[in-house]
């Protein structure tokens, strides 16, 4: 990225002068090391500024399609799902999910309307990690003839990704969430689907998404997708989460919560008793660990999970670790040195 931060290289993709060609080959390459990760046609990736304008972009064009109709999605969603989808003013379908978070496709199939605008379903759960019967959700949509949009923001980069055979209408993706850099993301639209640009002002991304592109950004966002090796990452995120899980599980007043075994390979969320989530935070950030509780978007609120609420278990003690390209064998050995510590000293103040 540092040779396209430079102001010799920064120009503008859409000029015709030699830099602006530069600028655009550079683009397209990134295009196609996106697409390649997540079995998709270069032409089908519409580059955004984050997931969550991916998804804001998914829905209103949906809405733009089929004004009125309803915005279908599990009630364990992400915040830019719900939120986007409440936007447009049409009827909101919330489908229960299981005691791990995973959606019931028996109660979406009897939920369905047939003028759906959009069903929404993540590929895996941004708190508890379970994986969503997401092939089961867009066969019931292709069949019904309903557009579906599936949110793999935490799952790119994860777990293998074949955008092009799943069938879905639509998929939002992350480049921060898998080693890229922050501010850019994708929406992947699927071959000959006509969706109306969220952005308007400008031609860009073959008009679908105004506003000069963040060559810089992009260009990393290929890089990183370039450099993945989701199966071999996949096997180290895996073992490393599940020495975690194996570490917790002798710590007492601990829980597991969602699917231990069909998740998302990288992340593990845990209920602990008898202390509040933003304490053992704070602790942990002491010991040099990062954490979080809740939802991966939510840092400026502790506020319960929804995400929990919906799974029914408690909501107001949850931690999630999450490991990434960059965490090593000693990081999660720290954590697990770290936790009990943290655990047994504020019980310890609680109970006195």
């Amino acid at each position: 990225m540092v040779a396209w931060l430079g102001g010799g290289q920064a120009a503008d993709p859409g000029r015709v002068h030699t830099e602006g060609r530069m600028a655009r080959v550079a683009i397209e390459e990134a295009r196609e090391q996106v697409a390649a990760l997540l079995g998709a046609r270069s032409r089908e990736v519409v580059f955004t500024g984050s997931a969550t304008e991916a998804i804001n972009a998914a829905s209103w064009g949906a809405s733009a399609a089929r004004p009125g109709g309803a915005f279908v999605l599990g009630a364990v969603e992400h915040s830019a799902v719900r939120e986007s989808s409440a936007r447009p003013g049409g009827p909101v379908v919330e489908v229960p999910v299981d005691g791990a978070g995973r959606l019931d496709v028996d109660a979406l199939a009897g939920l369905l309307p047939e003028d759906a605008a959009l069903v929404h379903c993540q590929w895996g759960n941004h708190e508890v990690g379970t994986l969503q019967p997401v092939e089961e959700v867009v066969a019931l949509c292709r069949e019904r003839g309903v557009p579906v949009h599936v949110d793999a923001a935490q799952a790119a980069g994860h777990v293998p990704i074949e955008f092009d055979r799943l069938g879905a209408d639509l998929m939002s993706v992350s480049a921060h969430k898998l080693g890229g850099p922050p501010g850019a993301g994708a929406l992947l639209v699927r071959r000959g689907l006509r969706l109306a640009p969220f952005i308007v002002g400008g031609d860009q991304e073959r008009a679908r998404r105004a506003g000069m592109e963040n060559v810089p950004a992009l260009v990393g966002f290929g890089a990183a997708a370039a450099a993945i090796d989701t199966a071999a990452d996949a096997e180290r995120y895996l073992r490393q989460t599940a020495t975690v899980l194996a570490g917790m599980s002798s710590m007492a007043g601990v829980r597991v919560y969602g699917d231990v075994e069909r998740r998302l390979p990288h992340i593990v969320c845990v209920g602990v008793d008898g202390v509040e989530a933003e304490a053992v935070l704070l602790g942990l950030d002491q010991a040099g660990v990062a954490a979080h509780s809740g939802s991966s978007c939510s840092s400026e609120s502790l506020e319960p999970s929804p995400v929990l609420q919906a799974m029914g278990v408690d909501a107001d003690h949850s931690l999630r670790i999450s490991v990434g390209w960059s965490t090593t064998d000693d990081d999660v050995d720290a954590c697990l040195r770290a936790l009990p510590v943290v655990i047994d000293r504020l019980r310890s103040l609680s109970s006195t």
